[in-house]
C-alpha cells in the first residue's frame, strides 16, 4: 500500500526525497564500547519485541551496549533522572499520554532534529529511512511540530484507530453498523432495550482518535487544521458547535461504568464491556487485540473496526491514524549513535520482529504481508470513502495552566457526570485555544 495520508499542515516537506546526509556516527565512550540508553513505553504490544530488537542490534553492532529500560509508566521512571541532567539517548514514547512528556519536550524545544535520519541509509540495507516510509507519514504536525520542515519525532508504529466492536454480536442481533449519526443514535435506542450501552471509552485520552476524525468529518481538512493550529475563534464556529453537539448526545448513551473505570488502573474494565456484550462501541487502536488477548469474551466474539458515522449520508469520513513516536533528547549523551539506532528500527529485520507483536511500522509494502485481523483492520485505508488523518495539535511555547488536550478529552467525564455543560466545554476550549494561539505568535 502506497497511499498518501491527509496531513495536518499544508506546508509539508518531501522528506523522503532528501539525499546525501548520513546519521551514522560512532558515539564512542572512552574505553571503546558505546553504551546506548534506550527507554520505551510498554504499551499494548508488550515488551518482548524490544528485547529481541536490541539483541539483534547488538549482534550486528558488537561495539554497542544497549541498556534497555521499559515500563508501562516509563515517564515516571525517566523524568527524575532527566531533571537531574541524566537523559536517555533514545525514547520510544508517543503523544497523548496523561504525563505528556513528549509534548512537554516539544514545547520546550528540547528534542534533537532527526531530519538527518530520514536521509541516512538503514544499517545493513541500501535504502534510506525516508525511502522506506509510506507517503505522508512525516511532514505533519505530529513529526514536524514547529512547521519548519524539520522532523523531531520519527513515526514508529502506525495503526488505524476508530470504533471497535463485536462483529459477532451484530451478526447475532441482525444489526447493521451505523453509517450515519442518525443511524448511530437509533441503534442506541434499540440497544438500550436489550440493556446494552452504545458507547464507552477506556480513558478520556482515547477520545483523541474520535475527536480528530470528527473535526474533519464535520468541517473538512481545513477546519481540522484550523483547530490544530489554534485559529482565532475556531471554537466559536458552527462547525465546532456541531462537533460538541454530536459528542454530548453520544455521551448520553455512555455505559454507566465509563467514568468510574476511566483511569490507568481500571481502563481494561471499560474495554472488557465490549467483550462481554455490555457495550457496542469504543474508540481504540489495533493494539487492543493483543492487549485483551487473554480476556474472557462472549461466544462468537470477533473484533470489528469502523470509522465514525458520516455527518451526512454518503459524506466523506476520516479515520485517525495513531502514530507512536521515537525521539532523541537534545541533551542525550550519544546522539550520533542514537540516530544510527533509530535508523536501524526501520530495517527489515527489526520490522519483522515488531510485526510479530502486531506493531506495524509505516514502511512501504508492509501491509501486504499482514494476515488475520490486522489485514482486515488495515484494509480500512483502501475504502475510497475514508481518508486517513495523521497529526495533532501544533506545539507552542508552554502556557501555564493550559492543556487543550485535557480540556477537549477529559471534559467528557464531566459531561457524562453532569458536572459541566456543553456551553462551559465550548467556552473553555475557546479560551485555551486563544491562549495557545497567542503563545504561538
Amino acid at each position: 500500500m502506497r497511499r498518501s495520508l491527509v496531513l495536518a499542515t499544508a506546508a509539508v516537506a518531501t522528506l523522503g526525497l532528501l539525499t546525501g546526509c548520513s546519521a551514522e556516527g560512532d558515539g564512542s565512550d572512552t574505553g571503546g564500547k558505546t553504551t546506548l540508553n534506550v527507554a520505551a513505553l510498554e504499551g499494548g504490544y508488550g515488551r518482548d519485541m524490544y528485547t529481541q530488537v536490541v539483541q539483534a542490534y547488538e549482534s550486528a553492532h558488537p561495539n554497542v551496549d544497549v541498556q534497555l529500560q521499559i515500563s508501562k509508566s516509563i515517564e515516571d521512571e525517566i523524568t527524575p533522572n532527566m531533571k537531574a541532567g541524566r537523559f536517555p539517548d533514545v525514547v520510544v514514547l508517543g503523544q497523548g499520554r496523561k504525563a505528556a512528556l513528549t509534548e512537554t519536550l516539544i514545547k520546550d524545544k528540547a528534542l534533537e532534529d532527526l531530519t538527518p535520519v530520514l536521509r541516512a541509509k538503514v544499517p545493513g540495507e541500501d535504502k534510506t529511512v525516508g525511502d522506506k516510509l509510506i507517503d505522508g507519514i512525516v511532514g505533519n504536525l505530529n513529526t514536524n511540530p514547529y512547521g519548519d520542515g524539520k522532523t523531531y519525532t520519527m513515526p514508529m508504529y502506525y495503526a488505524p484507530t476508530g470504533l471497535f466492536y463485536n462483529k459477532g454480536l451484530f451478526d447475532k442481533k441482525g444489526w447493521k453498523v451505523p453509517a450515519t449519526w442518525d443511524e448511530m443514535f437509533a441503534l442506541g435506542e434499540t440497544a438500550k432495550k436489550d440493556k446494552i450501552s452504545l458507547f464507552t471509552y477506556p480513558t478520556a485520552g482515547y477520545l483523541d482518535s474520535y475527536f480528530f476524525a470528527l473535526l474533519a468529518d464535520v468541517g473538512g481538512e481545513q477546519f481540522y487544521t484550523d483547530v490544530m493550529t489554534y485559529k482565532q475563534g475556531v471554537w466559536q464556529t458552527p462547525q465546532a458547535k456541531q462537533v460538541l453537539d454530536l459528542t454530548t448526545r453520544l455521551l448520553k448513551y455512555a455505559a454507566p461504568t465509563t467514568v468510574g473505570y476511566a483511569n490507568e488502573q481500571d481502563f481494561t474494565k471499560n474495554q472488557q464491556s465490549i467483550l462481554d456484550d455490555k457495550t457496542l462501541f469504543m474508540p481504540n487502536g489495533t493494539w487492543i487485540v493483543g492487549e485483551m488477548a487473554d480476556a474472557p469474551r462472549a461466544d462468537g466474539f470477533a473484533w470489528g473496526l469502523t470509522p465514525l458515522p458520516a455527518v451526512t449520508e454518503g459524506g466523506k469520513r476520516y479515520i485517525t491514524t495513531s502514530v507512536e513516536s521515537v525521539w532523541v533528547p537534545a541533551a542525550a549523551k550519544n546522539k550520533d549513535a542514537a540516530k544510527e539506532f533509530v535508523a536501524y528500527l526501520y530495517s527489515d529485520a527489526a520490522a519483522a520482529i515488531f510485526a510479530k507483536s502486531d506493531a506495524i511500522q509505516p514502511i512501504d509494502g508492509i501491509v501486504s504481508s499482514l494476515t488475520g485481523e490486522n489485514a482486515e483492520f488495515y484494509r480500512v485505508y483502501e475504502d475510497p470513502s475514508v481518508s486517513a488523518l495523521v497529526g495533532g495539535f501544533a506545539g507552542t511555547a508552554p502556557v501555564e495552566g493550559v492543556d487543550i488536550k485535557g480540556t477537549l478529552f477529559d471534559t467528557a467525564n464531566s459531561i457524562i457526570s453532569g458536572d459541566k455543560t456543553q456551553e462551559q466545554w465550548q467556552t473553555a476550549l475557546n479560551d485555551a485555544s486563544e491562549k495557545l494561539r497567542q503563545a504561538g505568535n
